[in-house]
């Protein structure tokens, strides 16, 4: 599965409940990684990880459960800007991560190991180990985007993306793999402008997905003209593009085998299947670990599992 960060997160939770997750195989957006206050943050990743293990924040989709910003406040008294939030047990997490980082150790092998601390049975993976950065045009100028999206609340119009380090990227070991031996490639619910397509701007990614013998079934996003949350809908306007399931398909133009989309969008499944993908109506709002199960199962079954 290729993977952003909340939408993502909630959606393997289903996957996970109706397949052996240790058969799950989560390749991972680092276009959102940020060296903050000495620290090496990668928050899809970190969505992953505390969602998948239990530990998330519900309320907000991200960050740790009961969390306190103890160390954040103090920094601000002492004159940091410290606009990123990190709570104190997250700063735990970034420590670990970024010391193993400075002795040299990949992102995949980081990850992989903060996987096993936290007890996830599946394997978690960046798409890459190289540094992939998105970088946001906007009315105001280029934006690195934890800037855009945090310190500015991404209020910014978005009129391009570039991903800074892509035509370098080489994907992390076993992504390619995974692709190559899935029986089954699912794309999340989340952004396909910043949290998918930097995943597919390391070229043997979209190679590998084009190439692909499984079946790819993607999640769309878009319910109803809008974002189930964060600024999809408006990035895809403000860039051109239609704020609905077919203008997702046409994003993933000869990536994907079927679009599941919602029954609010059911008008236009003849729409998506004029562009050669598959349409798939179903309730695609996720509201409890059932929604979760059941839309994992409708995707997974349009990709040809047949799952209890």
């Amino acid at each position: 599965m290729l993977s952003g960060g909340v939408g993502a997160a909630r959606f393997l939770q289903g996957v996970t409940a109706v397949v052996p997750p240790a058969d799950v195989t989560a390749i991972g957006n680092v276009g959102d990684d940020l060296e903050i206050y000495g620290l090496h943050v990668s928050p899809d990743l970190d969505t992953l990880l505390y969602t998948l293990s239990g530990w998330n924040d519900e309320q907000k989709g991200w960050g740790v459960r009961g969390d306190t910003a103890r160390a954040l406040e103090r920094a601000r008294e002492l004159g940091a800007p410290a606009w990123f939030w990190l709570g104190d047990l997250d700063i735990g997490l970034h420590l670990a991560r970024t010391e193993r980082l400075r002795r040299g150790e990949p992102l995949s092998l980081v990850t992989v190991g903060l996987a096993a601390a936290l007890g996830l049975e599946l394997q978690l993976l960046p798409c890459t180990d190289d540094r992939l950065r998105t970088i946001l045009a906007t009315d105001v100028g280029e934006l690195e985007f934890q800037t855009y999206y945090v310190a500015r609340g991404h209020q910014d119009r978005v009129l391009g993306i570039r991903f800074d380090g892509a035509e370098e990227a080489r994907p992390a070991p076993g992504v390619l793999e995974a692709l190559s031996g899935a029986e089954a490639i699912l794309i999340a619910p989340s952004n396909p402008l910043i949290s998918i397509a930097p995943i597919l701007a390391v070229q043997d990614i979209r190679e590998a997905l084009a190439a692909r013998s499984a079946p790819c079934v993607a999640v769309s996003p878009i319910v109803g003209g809008a974002a189930i949350r964060g600024p999809a809908a408006d990035m895809l306007i403000s860039m051109g593009h239609e704020p609905s399931p077919v203008g997702v398909a046409r994003l993933y133009g000869g990536l994907i085998d079927a679009l599941v989309l919602d029954r609010a969008d059911a008008d236009l499944a003849p729409a998506v299947e004029e562009l050669g993908v598959r349409a798939i109506v179903v309730d695609t709002i996720m509201r409890d670990p059932a929604a979760r199960a059941g839309l994992a199962r409708e995707a997974l079954g349009a990709a040809g599992l047949l799952v209890s």
